[in-house]
């Protein structure tokens, strides 16, 4: 994805799973101040991967696009300082 911006998904809903229209992507945990090291999660070849940190299961669902999740509300707004 060299040369677009990675999209950062979040868990503050504390879901067991996560859908997600990419296959690259960061981790964040939850929203400041209960987030987690913001990781890249790679699927690869795999439809599904568990954050490392948080245990979020993520699943691939080619439906979606880059910013929509299932269920809503879990993309990742950085918010300006």
């Amino acid at each position: 994805m060299a040369g677009h911006g990675i999209p950062h998904f979040q868990n503050d809903g504390g879901h067991a799973v996560i859908e997600i229209g990419v296959k690259e992507f960061m981790c964040t945990g939850a929203s400041v101040p209960y987030d987690h090291p913001h990781i890249y999660i790679d699927m690869g070849d795999d439809i599904e991967k568990v954050c490392s940190y948080c245990s979020t299961l993520y699943r691939y669902n080619a439906k979606l696009h880059a910013d929509q999740t299932v269920p809503d509300g879990c993309t990742f707004n950085a918010k300006a300082a």
